[in-house]
């Protein structure tokens, strides 16, 4: 099914509202959604919101929250998100870590008590629109198993620079310290179809191309898939999302993070609140004037877009370029959702009385 933005904005938004968000806060976190559907993340969009709606009725989420800064100094903060939506608390998060930089240079900001918070390049790309270079992290669910272990102890913990340009649009690095995204493991799910091997073990750590592993007691993989692929580096960057999004913020972390599945119930033995991110901003004029960084970084992206490619029909893609693709043709041609999506989406629409898709 083909769907326009517009539409789905606005679907998106009620849903929002009849979880008892208020306006602002309904467009904005419908907003975040969006964007990944646009940006061709179809994992972290629309795809997400029974997710949300299912939490929200396990009173995991509120929708009201009064969020709150716990301790900050010129450059740093951090804030308790108050059980909001990620989707709320993160962009409260990068406002101030902007604000900060706009005064100092730049600004740091570690969340705790926050859920689940879409695509970490949304956020970063707020700090590009004002010629910063963004970061934004998160850590979740425990579904990753560190190199030699069979335990989930991290989430897909994903991290997120964007770096504005001139005539260019900015360079986005936006990756799950995964293997894979668990979105592209419900994506398979969803299409029926086997996942790459590399992915995903067992539950006695074999190799499983099976997009259901997890359910039975299996792991997702680091970056890397395997020591001799890299998975340490993997491993490593997984950790560093983990420690600052969390024990730097008092969120919980490792296999104390909170399940996004309301079925499953958080640990008994909490070691912090709710989620952690960490987002910062940093202006590019305390570095070097701007207009000279967005000509380097034209000639940066000129560069690498001219590299030799080892077959006539390759390109070297620059890292943003595929979502920006997807945006513009789906801006057009529309959003495409699976029939699943669909059903999931419907039925939420006739559960609070909707018009449905």
């Amino acid at each position: 099914m083909l769907i326009s933005q517009s539409a789905l904005r606005a679907f998106t938004e009620n849903i929002f509202l009849a979880m008892g968000c208020s306006a602002e806060h309904a467009a904005l976190a419908a907003d975040v959604l969006l964007q990944a559907d646009l940006r061709g993340i179809d994992s972290h969009g629309v795809a997400r919101l029974i997710g949300y709606v299912r939490l929200w009725e396990s009173k995991r989420i509120n929708t009201s929250p009064n969020i709150t800064i716990v301790h900050q100094t010129p450059t740093t903060a951090t804030i308790d998100g108050d059980a909001g939506l990620g989707l709320i608390v993160a962009p409260f998060a990068m406002r101030l870590a902007i604000e900060k930089a706009e005064q100092y240079g730049s600004g740091w900001v570690s969340v705790r008590n926050s859920n689940h918070f879409g695509i970490a390049g949304y956020h970063a790309l707020m700090a590009v629109e004002k010629n910063m270079i963004g970061f934004a992290m998160t850590n979740a669910s425990p579904l990753v198993a560190p190199t030699y272990s069979s335990e989930r102890l991290l989430g897909t913990n994903p991290m997120c620079y964007a770096f504005p340009a001139g005539k260019y649009p900015p360079v986005v690095v936006d990756m799950a310290t995964s293997a894979a995204a668990n979105g592209k493991l419900e994506i398979a799910q969803r299409a029926g179809k086997p996942v790459p091997e590399g992915w995903i073990q067992d539950a006695e750590g074999n190799y499983t191309t099976d997009p259901h592993a997890l359910k039975s007691g299996g792991s997702l993989l680091p970056l890397g898939g395997d020591k001799e692929h890299g998975s340490h580096k993997g491993f490593g960057l997984s950790a560093t999302v983990d420690i600052l999004s969390a024990v730097l913020s008092g969120a919980n972390y490792g296999p104390w993070v909170p399940p996004f599945v309301s079925f499953l119930k958080p640990p008994a033995d909490p070691v912090g609140l709710g989620i952690g991110h960490f987002v910062g901003a940093m202006r590019v004029d305390g570095f070097r004037p701007v207009d000279e960084f967005k000509t380097h970084m034209d000639n940066w992206v000129n560069r690498f877009k001219s590299a030799q490619t080892v077959l006539p029909d390759q390109k070297v893609i620059i890292p943003g370029e595929p979502e920006l693709e997807a945006k513009a043709h789906r801006k057009v041609n529309g959003i495409p959702l699976v029939d699943a999506v669909v059903d999931d989406l419907n039925g939420l629409a006739e559960k609070f009385g909707l018009k449905k898709l």
